[in-house]
This record gives C-alpha cells, sequence and structure tokens, in this order.
C-alpha cells in the first residue's frame, strides 16, 4: 500500500499548494519549459511545404518526450519513497491551476473597477485570446465567465482527471498537449497548417474532462438550469468541448454567453448560450470563482473516495 497512499497523499497536498500557493511568476515552472520548446520547434519547422505533417509530427513527438520523461524519472524516485512522494506532490501542484485562473479573473474585475474599462480590457488580454481593445465592461466580465468556466475543465478537472488514470506522466502529457493549443492551435494564417492536429489532439484528449467540468459544476450549485442548458446549448459551441462547462454556467447564473467576438484579426460569431442577456455583475464573478473551487474540491474527492476503493479491492 506505499506506493498507493504516495498516490493519494501527493494528490492532496499538491492541491492544497496550488490552492493556497497558485503559480507565482517568478518560480519555475514545466510549463513554461513547455513553451519555450514549442516556440523553438515552431520556429525551425513553420515553414516551407508540408507544414500540416511536421506541426503533426513535432506535437506527438513532444508529448510522448514528455511522458517518458516523467515516467523515467517517476521510475527512478521509487528507489525512495520520500522522494517519490516529494515530486509527486510538487508536480501536482505544477499541474493544477486553478488558483492563478481564480486570481486572474479576479484581477481583471478589480483593475475594470479602480482603473476603468481600457485598463480592464488590457488586464483581460493577458488572459483571453479575443481581441480586447473594443470590449465594453459587460463583454470583459462574460469574457472573464467564459474563461474561467473553460479553463476550469483545462487548468483542473482534466489534469486531475489525467493524474488519476496515469499519475504525474499523464499528467503533464496532458499539459503538454493543451500547452501546444494553446501556442499553436489556432486558424490563423500562421498556425492554421501547422497547429492543426495539436488542436485535433486537444479536442480528444478534452472530450471526457470537458464534459465531467460541466456535470461537477452543476452537482456543487445543485442547479437544474445549469443540467438542462448543458444538454440544449453545450453542442452548439464552434468547440466540441468549451459548449459544456461555459453552457453549465451560463444556465448556473442564468445569463447568456457566445456571440462575436475578434480572434487574431477575424471576426468569430459563436453561438449564443442562453437567451437572458443580462448585464454580468461583479457578484456573478465572485460566484464563478467559488463554483471553480467547490467543483475542483469535488473530484478530488471523488478521485480519493474512487481510488481507496480500488485500492483495497487489489489489496484484499
Amino acid at each position: 500500500m506505499i506506493f498507493e497512499n504516495i498516490f493519494l497523499s501527493a494528490l492532496i497536498v499538491g492541491f492544497i499548494l496550488d490552492a493556497f500557493i497558485g503559480d507565482p511568476y517568478s518560480w519555475p515552472h514545466p510549463v513554461k519549459w513547455f513553451g519555450n520548446l514549442i516556440y523553438f520547434g515552431e520556429r525551425k519547422l513553420n515553414k516551407g511545404s508540408s507544414r500540416t505533417l511536421k506541426g503533426g509530427a513535432m506535437s506527438i513527438l513532444y508529448v510522448l518526450l514528455v511522458f517518458v520523461f516523467f515516467y523515467g524519472l517517476h521510475q527512478l524516485l521509487t528507489l525512495n519513497r520520500y522522494a517519490l512522494w516529494a515530486f509527486s506532490s510538487i508536480l501536482v501542484f505544477y499541474g493544477l491551476a486553478n488558483r492563478t485562473l481564480i486570481n486572474e479573473g479576479l484581477k481583471v474585475i478589480r483593475v475594470l473597477e479602480k482603473q476603468g474599462v481600457e485598463a480592464g480590457r488590457v488586464q483581460l488580454s493577458y488572459i483571453v485570446g479575443r481581441d480586447t481593445s473594443s470590449l465594453t465592461p459587460h463583454q470583459i466580465r462574460t469574457a472573464v465567465l467564459e474563461t474561467l468556466s473553460e479553463n476550469l475543465s483545462d487548468g483542473i478537472i482534466a489534469p486531475l482527471l489525467y493524474y488519476a488514470v496515469g499519475g504525474v506522466p499523464l499528467m503533464f502529457a496532458y499539459k503538454m498537449i493543451n500547452t501546444l493549443d494553446s501556442m499553436i492551435g489556432y486558424k490563423s494564417d500562421r498556425y492554421k497548417q501547422f497547429g492543426m492536429i495539436a488542436a485535433r489532439i486537444d479536442d480528444v484528449a478534452n472530450y471526457i474532462p470537458a464534459r465531467i467540468t460541466a456535470l461537477l459544476m452543476v452537482l456543487v450549485t445543485f442547479s437544474w438550469r445549469g443540467l438542462i442548458f448543458i444538454f440544449k446549448y453545450g453542442h452548439k459551441h464552434a468547440s466540441p468541448n468549451a459548449g459544456y462547462p461555459e453552457s453549465a454556467l451560463a444556465g448556473i447564473l442564468n445569463c447568456r454567453f457566445g456571440g462575436p467576438n475578434v480572434y487574431h484579426g477575424k471576426v468569430l460569431d459563436k453561438p449564443f448560450i442562453g437567451t437572458n442577456g443580462r448585464d454580468i455583475t461583479n457578484t456573478d464573478v465572485v460566484k464563478a470563482c467559488w463554483i471553480n473551487a467547490g467543483a475542483s474540491i469535488l473530484m478530488v474527492i471523488c478521485i480519493v473516495m474512487i481510488k481507496y476503493y480500488f485500492f483495497s479491492l487489489v489489496s484484499g
């Protein structure tokens, strides 16, 4: 039961560390290294012919390398259970981003309120891919809510799920997939071909986590309307996955997401999620942050209960 206890205790410790510390900007972080590696590969390969093939090969190679690297470290550290526990706890901490996500969302609202709409637009641009230069205060708050819900899946629930399935190696293979998509998975002229396969891999990797995320959100709020919105609007989003947690939050808050936005110089007219086009308030954003925290805690509880039951069966 030694390694089973390490698995569960590392999950809890890493989760608690993320909840209290987040990701300090000055600290080293594996995702920063992933980003540097992707940037290097993109500059070398995203030119000439066969860009889709080269981008796909790079993406698959990077994901495999990350898995093998962390798997090798994990196997090496099995020789010392204390080192393995510390390694696993720290990597779970690095693999989650809920405190940072919540902090960044609240920061946009604080800047908007204290410094005005121009400053709010700039602050929002740090966490979204859309053009923020002409957004209204209502659109800024809406964007924050959409980001909180979508990234609850990408930044917390999905990493937790992959940790539950394959430990730290699979968790960070997923983090590489997600980083690839966030850097090259766009339909702009520069990335449309090169990032096509990376974007598809990300769609597959997030298919189950996005739907679990939406379910967790309605469970922690006991929102029947949120559940209805998942089935009514989740599949209508341009993304095969983002629409599910966004639909859940729109239903919970009884508001409307979607509509036209500018991404990389092109207007993308997203289908509306919901019909109540009311003003979004700061209270809505704060409530969304609590929903993120609650859904994350519920996910950890579910993993611990399922794994503990499974380990008990295996050990007889």
